[in-house]
Formats: structure tokens, C-alpha cells, sequence
């Protein structure tokens, strides 16, 4: 029986997760969704649909994903419908990179986007450039955070989220001041799932997790002292002693998932049972019962020797 105890603020509220499509403004070398970049994305009168039928079976919060959400040409009359049908959490996944444009901001803001969560995998032009294989795309993300902050006047969560990859994982501390300087509210880490780019590029993009921890804690530690919310995502806890309430799992809410041509009702019990993976040592760790294990990809190609049972 496990020791540790869920933190206290565990998030118990329904989340759809919307994806809109795949066709994206980037193309990261990590990339989870680039192979479903042949679908096309969904109609405007689809994705309305599926906001009242998550809406109808409970979901009070929506984060629309791709792909990139913010180049259709509908995205203000969308975000508009999920507030009039009474979504109380309405986020952009994103680039971030269209709000580098002023008036697009506002108008996201007046349609009732009340949480943005841009994607910034880059201390420097240099490393964020090169990992979105786009030039000029960390200029427009970290304008687009600044827009948003100035415009909001700080009602809106700004809640970032940075790919952890064999390239940046060093400079995970110089990215959470940068975060900090921002003014962002809270920042994860999420270690990079081999999927799509990430599988394809398997050796070039995925780093040992052993190697990325005291650069991943130190990055935690920066935001910890600031006051802000920080978490780590698909770090086993065997490997977060000391940082298990930072680790992400805890946090996400129930959620379904609507992809292109297909639903996940419970996405919680599809990422434990077939996603992630446990081995014949966790059955003996303190936290067997509450840790995920890593993304299954990771242990095909890294084994499991990383992964140590912890004692009470």
C-alpha cells in the first residue's frame, strides 16, 4: 500500500479536449499528432455539435487543440458558441504564435477565451526556431504571452507547456526564469511522448528521463520560489522523490477526448491502461498505487532500469 498522499487540490471537474483538426503553423521535431496531418480538420457546424454533446454529458471546461485552433477562420464564433453554452473554462492550446498579433487578442479575449496556454520549448530564438522547424516562431509566442498578459490585466490563467527533448532539457532553468520574467501563472514540463515526429525521430529527440532530472528540478525549483504553480509531466515518482506534488497526473481533470474521427470517453483510464506502462519492480515501490509509470514507447527502446522501487 502506498504512503503518499493525493495533493489536496486535485482537479475532479469534466474537460473535453477538442481537437479541431491537425493542420498546424509549426512543424516540431516532436511532433505527437504530425502523422494524422492527412485528415482533414473538422466543419464548423461538427465542432458545435461536439461542444453540446460534451457540454450535455457534463464537460464544464474545453480546451481546443490540434493542429492549431487559432488560424481558422471560425475560431472567434466558435469560442463565442462555448461561452453562451455555458462552458466556465475555455482554453487555447496553441503556438502562441497569432497572438503576437494585438487585435486578434482582443478579439479572442471579448469571445470569451479565459485560459492560454501557449507553447514555448526555448529559452532563445535559436533552440525554440529550431525545434518548431519555423523561423520567427519564439518571437511571436513570447509576444503573444506578453499581449495577453498586458490585455487581460492578469485575468487570464496564462499556463505554458515545454516539450522536454534531448535538445533543451539543459536549459530547462534559463526557460523557467525566462517563464517567470513573462509573468506566466504556471509552467510544465512534459517529457516528450514518442508519437509521430518523436517516434520517427526517436534517437535524436528523446532523452534518458535520469539524465533530465536535476535539470528539470532545478527548472521546478525556479518557479517554485516565485510563487507559481509548476508541474512535471510523465516523470515516474520513483524519480520525483521530494517533487511527487509537482507531478502533473495529479492535476488532470476528467477528460475526453475528441480527435478527428474517433472519441475517447475516458482518457484517464485509455493513458494508465494503455498508454503508460508499469514493471514487475513497481509492484513492491511505496508508489505503486498512485504512479502512471512512463509513456510504454520509452521502456520499448530505454528498458526499465531506470525505474527503481521506492521503500516506506
Amino acid at each position: 500500500m502506498s504512503l503518499i498522499a493525493l495533493p489536496q487540490n486535485v482537479c475532479k471537474r469534466k474537460r473535453v479536449a477538442l481537437f479541431v483538426g491537425y493542420t498546424c503553423l509549426n512543424d516540431c521535431r516532436f511532433c505527437v499528432v504530425a502523422d494524422k496531418r492527412i485528415y482533414p480538420d473538422k466543419s464548423t457546424e461538427q465542432i458545435k455539435e461536439e461542444l453540446e454533446d460534451a457540454y450535455l454529458k457534463g464537460a464544464r471546461e474545453v480546451v481546443f487543440t490540434g493542429g492549431e485552433f487559432t488560424i481558422r477562420e471560425d475560431v472567434f464564433d466558435i469560442v463565442r458558441f462555448a461561452k453562451e453554452i455555458g462552458y466556465t473554462i475555455i482554453q487555447a492550446q496553441t503556438s502562441g504564435r497569432m497572438f503576437s498579433n494585438l487585435d486578434f487578442c482582443k478579439k479572442m479575449i471579448l469571445a470569451g477565451m479565459n485560459e492560454f496556454s501557449p507553447a514555448l520549448h526555448g529559452h532563445t530564438a535559436q533552440l525554440h526556431d529550431f525545434l518548431t522547424r519555423r523561423k520567427g516562431s519564439f518571437r511571436q509566442t513570447v509576444l503573444g504571452i506578453y499581449n495577453v498578459r498586458k490585455l487581460s490585466q492578469n485575468r487570464i490563467r496564462i499556463l505554458t507547456n515545454t516539450v522536454v527533448t534531448k535538445y533543451n532539457y539543459k536549459f530547462l532553468p534559463q526557460l523557467a526564469t525566462l517563464l517567470t520574467q513573462l509573468g506566466v501563472h504556471q509552467y510544465q514540463f512534459a517529457f516528450v511522448h514518442a508519437l509521430g515526429n518523436a517516434s520517427k525521430n526517436f534517437k535524436e529527440v528523446v532523452p534518458r528521463k535520469t539524465d533530465v532530472l536535476p535539470f528539470l528540478k532545478k527548472g521546478l525549483n525556479i518557479g517554485i520560489e516565485k510563487g507559481l504553480r509548476v508541474m512535471a509531466e510523465a516523470i515516474p515518482l520513483c524519480l520525483m522523490q521530494g517533487y511527487e506534488k509537482y507531478v502533473s497526473e495529479f492535476y488532470i481533470p476528467p477528460t475526453e477526448i475528441r480527435e478527428v474521427g474517433y472519441t475517447i470517453d475516458k482518457f484517464e483510464e485509455v493513458r494508465t491502461k494503455e498508454g503508460k506502462v508499469k514493471f514487475s519492480q513497481c509492484k513492491i515501490c511505496k508508489y505503486c498505487n498512485v504512479c502512471e509509470g512512463p509513456w510504454k514507447e520509452y521502456s520499448q527502446y530505454y528498458g526499465d532500469e531506470e525505474f527503481q522501487p521506492v521503500g516506506d
